[in-house]
């Protein structure tokens, strides 16, 4: 307890229970801690544990608290008792037996006397079972809710939301005994935290949380002589509902809301039309044989929504800045600047009409592949630069910072970066590569490319919304390549969806329009999603 001699000076977090603000420190050098009761003296001698004797004596009486809307009769059934500059609040055993009181000063700072960590306030004035009980923070929040709705128990935490789930979880033997369990804390951040440390122990289904909309807590709003916000607050608590139990019935103007198919449209009409787009909030697959496109598709489309004014964040992993930024500078401006032959000025012109111009951020990373740090800067292209798409090329150089077997990598990987795009809403453009194939053909000869193919398959495809594969033969210069859609989430529509061919001289595919696949010509191949 803290000596009446000394002076209070502060609140300050405990070191031993980890309360944020329930240790006193006074004039006089001790602390005291009103959650764990431990107390430290001036010069730093622990008592840790320490109780006041047991011996508690009723001091002062019962009196109407103006001020507080409390009438004398309430004050008289919970034990508030007014003792000079004092404000004592008497705690008993279940057996009504008097065992401590929390007093508070006319400077209002509190101490305590006796015991008052073995029940809550007010506790042993009700049955220990009944249809519903309100459980407040402080103790005149239960008198003042008694005050105003005298036909139901109101009982009160012993030592407020710092140790609000620790107290509770003392009592869960009494609030097995209720059908209904209204928590009706503090309207504050502490409170609220309190709120879901609370019911997330008590028992499933029986928690309700209650919540004033004017007023920080039911001892204020009484003050306010407004009774009906403590009634309507208890009337309209809500179910307690664990993060990530969402109830149906509050869905109508999320089902109802009309949103546009897509947020940004493929720059192939086929792909397009296969996919219906692009969407926030998707994990894109982009794969293929080695040197058969990926990095050169990724740069169009990236260079399509840069175009388009979007927010992109580039992360190649395997090249330079340089080579990035040429490269997106090269199909934008429909040249080879790669591989030289452009002047200073020229390339300088170039730069200032693309890359110079968009909303671009790209990763400065060649070499470093802890995947770690690669999720913290995807998530801070996302959120600090509000990059709505980014690119991630490849899933390989990722993994090679890992150690283990490579299949549960994979899994992680994809488990994490699926995390990713749910938490921040992007859209996540993946290159990965293939296994190599079991037949006579392989990849970059221009094999057809399956789900099976993907390395680490199972998760890569589970976690997917779409999967994009280029299927080319590298050894045929007129050989166009085949896009295919081994995964739409969307609609379900697979199977190929353009026919592509790339120009070294302008860095860019452009679509075939001779080839016409068959979704074109009234079929569509589907899968279930």
């Amino acid at each position: 307890m803290a000596d009446i001699e000394s002076e209070f000076v502060r609140h300050t977090p405990c070191e031993n229970c980890g309360s944020s603000d329930a240790k006193g420190e006074y004039s006089d050098g001790h602390t005291y801690c009103f959650v764990c009761h431990t107390r430290t003296s001036g010069n730093e001698e622990n008592t840790h544990n320490r109780q006041m004797s047991t011996n508690v004596q009723l001091k002062g009486s019962a009196v109407r608290l103006q001020r507080r809307g409390l009438s004398e009769q309430t004050c008289q059934k919970y034990k508030i008792f007014r003792d000079g500059e004092l404000l004592r609040h008497y705690y008993h055993t279940c057996d009504g037996i008097l065992q401590g009181a929390k007093v508070k000063t006319k400077q209002k700072d509190f101490y305590y006397e006796g015991i008052t960590t073995d029940t809550l306030f007010g506790q042993h004035l009700f049955p220990s079972s009944g249809k519903r009980i309100m459980v407040y923070e402080g103790e005149l929040d239960a008198a003042s809710g008694w005050e105003v709705m005298t036909g139901w128990p109101h009982v009160s935490l012993p030592h407020g939301a710092a140790s609000a789930k620790k107290d509770i979880q003392k009592q869960i033997p009494l609030f097995q005994g209720y059908q209904e369990i209204v928590l009706f804390f503090d309207n504050d951040e502490a409170g609220r935290k309190a709120s879901e440390d609370a019911a997330s122990v008590l028992p499933p289904g029986k928690v309700k949380i209650a919540r004033l909309e004017s007023y920080k807590d039911a001892s204020e709003a009484l003050q306010a002589n407004d009774s009906e916000a403590i009634r309507r607050a208890i009337w309209d608590a809500k179910p307690y509902q664990p993060d990530g139990i969402v109830d149906a019935k509050s869905l109508l103007e999320l089902v109802t809301t009309p949103e546009p198919p897509c947020d940004h449209e493929y720059p192939f009409k086929g792909l397009q039309t296969k996919t219906h787009g692009i969407r926030y909030g998707e994990l894109t697959t982009i794969t293929a044989g080695t040197g058969s496109g990926k990095s050169s598709f990724c740069r169009q489309l990236a260079t399509h929504l840069l175009e388009s004014g979007e927010q992109v964040g580039y992360l190649a992993l395997e090249e330079s800045n340089r080579r990035t930024a040429l490269g997106l500078m090269s199909t934008a401006a429909g040249k080879p600047l790669h591989l030289g032959g452009y002047d200073k000025q020229q390339l300088e012109d170039i730069y200032r009409s693309s890359i110079g111009n968009w909303n671009l951020y790209l990763y400065d990373g060649f070499g470093s592949f802890d995947p770690q740090v690669i999720y913290s800067r995807i998530e801070y292209l996302a959120c600090g630069l509000e990059c709505r798409v980014i690119f991630l090329d490849h899933l390989s150089i990722l993994l090679s910072g890992l150690d283990g077997d490579e299949r549960r990598m994979i899994d992680k990987t994809l488990t994490d970066l699926r995390s990713l795009v749910e938490r921040t809403g992007i859209h996540l453009f993946l290159v990965s590569h293939l296994r190599r194939t079991q037949q006579d053909k392989n990849h970059e000869e221009g094999a057809r490319v399956t789900l099976g193919q993907l390395r680490g398959s199972a998760s890569i495809s589970q976690l997917s919304d779409n999967l994009i594969a280029l299927e080319r033969n590298q050894q045929d210069t007129n050989s166009s390549t085949t896009l295919r859609v081994l995964k739409n989430r969307y609609s379900g529509e697979v199977g190929v969806a353009s026919e592509l061919n790339y120009d070294l001289s302008n860095c860019r595919f452009s679509e075939n329009e001779t080839t016409t696949p068959s979704f074109l010509r009234g079929t569509s191949e589907t899968t279930d999603f």
